[in-house]
């Protein structure tokens, strides 16, 4: 399903009118300016997700692209950036889907893709984990790999609580950049 207006203006979370800050992102420091998804992590979305990431179909990073174009404007940004995979899990996967996704929105909409983030330690998967335990487990788990332009949109595959595209992004704010924009093919709605 995809999501739609009224949406929270800071993280996208859909709700009855629109607000600047919902309870979900009311009374955090979020280092990115806005997030949007294009659809909602429901039960269809979450098989397509798990065939892309756990089952090999790379090819499902061109459809999740074409949705997100379909659904989001173009980021008046000067480049995408990616959530960095685990190596260890890209190993597994034998892929790393957020920079797959990064690379089709930037032929898309035009825009170049840079590694603008690094992994400085690796973290326990984040499913399973309440809101508090996302943070900590993400927090400090990014640094930046280089210097960033000053808009940057971050892309990630799934936005479930925000924490690991909140990490990311604090990354992208030391490496120079002043607005960070968020992207997701999918949102978690609670």
């Amino acid at each position: 399903m995809r999501l739609a207006p009224p949406l929270c203006d800071r993280c996208g979370s859909p709700g009855a009118w629109p607000i600047r800050r919902c309870a979900e992102c009311r009374g955090r420091r979020l280092s990115f300016a806005s997030a949007r998804a294009a659809i909602v992590y429901d039960k269809t979305a979450r098989k397509l997700v798990s065939a892309w990431k756990e089952r090999g179909q790379r090819h499902l990073a061109r459809l999740a692209a074409a949705i997100i174009v379909e659904s989001l404007a173009r980021p008046p940004v000067a480049a995408l950036a990616f959530v960095p995979a685990d190596r260890d899990r890209s190993l597994e996967r034998g892929h790393r889907p957020a920079e797959s996704l990064a690379r089709e929105l930037g032929r898309a909409w035009e825009l170049p893709v840079e590694p603008l983030v690094r992994r400085v330690r690796t973290v326990r998967p984040q499913r399973g984990l309440g809101l508090k335990e996302r943070r900590g487990n993400v927090a400090g788990a990014f640094a930046p790999a280089r210097a960033s332009p000053g808009l940057v949109c971050l892309v990630d595959d799934v936005y479930t609580s925000g924490a690991t595209v909140a990490a990311a992004a604090s990354a992208l704010r030391k490496g120079g950049a002043r607005t960070v924009e968020v992207v997701t093919f999918a949102r978690a709605v609670r």
